[in-house]
């Protein structure tokens, strides 16, 4: 059998690029030709003395699959409070990692990885470009002390936030995260939510809470081991969150959820990688492989017509999805295990619920070095992808795409709600994604869109976002905090820049 082909990915390199520059003093000394010099900057009603910012990956500034010192400085809070102090912003704290190698250590034991970087043809971790390196952060030896104004804690859902112990060492790894571990300081048993209010903020922002809570499943193909939450537990998170932040009479800004099966993550693997050459397409088909499941299948489905389980119209439906044929050349399409599928299996142990995929199905990112692997090594007959189904981690499917559309409207239903109960500023990152996705969106001379490695927007990982990502997130919420508190960072010249942003780290960054 033909090696499979697997996709090929090209870089657009754009260099590392000098810290902010005077621009805005420039700006401010340049007449503009219709309005004159830029206004002064104001905060409007809206006290930026204390800002906290409470969140997930995105806040902390996570990037090509890890956190390190450059992506935390380069975190959309943290681009935000740079602005912010260019009017009554107080000071900005960080719980910086110990290097830019990204991962985490416990007690000496890694438990996870560096950041990724490009690699030549797609995303490889960083360690196969530059050799072994130490994970340095360790949850147990170096935490730093707090308290700290960036509490965005990747991977935490939406009830994790307002948890106790969520960050208490002892519970980890059953029940605390190490990232919130590296916030708690004194303080183990406190709520990331606690850890905010004891700031006293006059200013925060609430952001991507809830995608973890579609995320997780997304990211294991819908398989059922990470499932979504529950609507109810989701409201009562965000409610409790927004209640805390705003007792004392803080002001904030959040954003809703955009729609993750955009991210390139989900798009970049093709349904139909799969080439083979005319005696390997010609095997596939035949009675020793899946003619004999195709026959054995239309046979099940005329039995259960015949004795009026389902219609002619379902068998014929059914048929013409799990009929597997391949083809000599390009474009074969995998074949995947999907569940929604009728179980013939008490009919004929043989007949489990297993179609080629289609374009309307989309195969995660870590599929792409799976598919043309061998279960058997050096037997082609047991080819992944191929010969063997692929498991349901590796797919999602229409209805678990819907799955998740569903619970992100869900939640944004209530963020909505809840933003407008309590006047605050609301981003619509749902529909910045959407036209990310779709037609791309402008950012300076910059059309940024999800396409891996090269759309400006998405890391390495097709997750999170670039570092110029970050600044177009930092300047959304600046522009809805102006319509919302009256302040003018973007009439003032006082939005980032994305030419001041990589959307690449190299791999010699230490």
């Amino acid at each position: 059998m033909k090696k499979i082909k697997y996709i090929a990915l090209s870089l657009l390199t754009l260099g590392m690029v000098a810290c902010e520059n005077d621009l805005v003093e420039d700006l401010r000394d340049r007449n503009n030709d219709n309005d004159g010099p830029l206004p002064e900057l104001t905060a409007g009603s809206a006290d930026f003395s204390n800002y906290v910012a409470i969140g997930a990956s995105f806040t902390a500034g996570f990037t090509d699959n890890s956190l390190f010192i450059a992506s935390q400085e380069n975190s959309f809070p943290n681009i935000m409070a740079g602005k912010f102090a260019n009017t009554d912003g107080g000071t900005f704290t960080q719980p910086l990692m110990n290097d830019n190698f990204g991962g985490l250590a416990a007690g000496g034991m890694r438990i996870t990885d560096p950041r990724l970087v490009f690699g030549g043809a797609g995303p490889v971790p960083l360690e196969s470009v530059i050799g072994p390196v130490t994970v340095s952060t360790d949850i147990a030896l170096n935490n730093p002390t707090g308290p700290f104004n960036n509490l965005g804690i990747p991977g935490a859902k939406s009830f994790h936030l307002v948890a106790p112990g969520y960050g208490n060492l002892a519970n980890f790894p059953a029940a605390a995260n190490p990232y919130a571990v590296r916030v708690t300081g004194n303080s183990p048993n406190a709520s990331i939510l606690e850890l905010a209010m004891a700031q006293n903020p006059t200013f925060f922002s609430i952001s991507e809470v809830g995608g973890n809570d579609v995320l997780g499943y997304a990211l294991s193909g819908g398989d059922g081991t990470n499932p979504i939450t529950d609507t109810a537990t989701f409201n009562a998170s965000l409610n409790a969150l927004v209640a805390g932040l705003t007792s004392t009479g803080a002001k904030g800004v959040i954003g809703n959820l955009p729609n993750i099966t955009s991210l390139s993550h989900f798009t970049t693997v093709p349904h139909n990688p799969v080439p083979l050459d005319a005696a390997t397409a010609g095997f596939l088909n035949s009675a020793s492989a899946y003619g004999a499941y195709n026959a054995g299948v239309a046979q099940a489905l005329a039995g259960l017509v015949q004795f009026g389980q389902i219609t002619q119209e379902m068998a014929d439906a059914e048929l013409a999805k799990r009929t597997i044929t391949f083809s000599a050349g390009e474009g074969n399409a995998v074949v995947i295990m999907d569940e929604s599928l009728i179980d013939l299996t008490s009919l004929n142990p043989a007949l489990v619920s297993m179609r080629q995929a289609t374009e309307e199905d989309l195969v995660v990112l870590p599929a792409s070095s799976f598919i043309g692997t061998e279960a058997i090594p050096g037997n082609p007959q047991t080819v992944n992808g191929v010969a063997i189904p692929l498991a349901d981690k590796w797919v999602l499917t229409p209805e678990e795409q819907q799955e998740i559309a569903d619970a992100t409207e869900a939640y944004n239903a209530t963020i909505s709600s809840v933003a407008s109960t309590n006047n605050l500023a609301l981003v619509d990152l749902n529909s910045i994604l959407e036209q990310a996705s779709t037609t791309g969106i402008i950012f300076d001379d910059y059309n940024m869109n999800t396409d891996l490695v090269f759309g400006g927007l998405v890391s390495l990982d097709g997750v999170h976002l670039t570092a110029r990502g970050y600044a177009l997130m930092a300047n959304s919420f600046l522009q809805a905090i102006d319509a919302t508190y009256g302040s003018n960072f973007e009439a003032s010249g006082n939005l980032a820049k994305a030419g001041d942003f990589p959307t690449n780290y190299s791999p010699t960054l230490q």
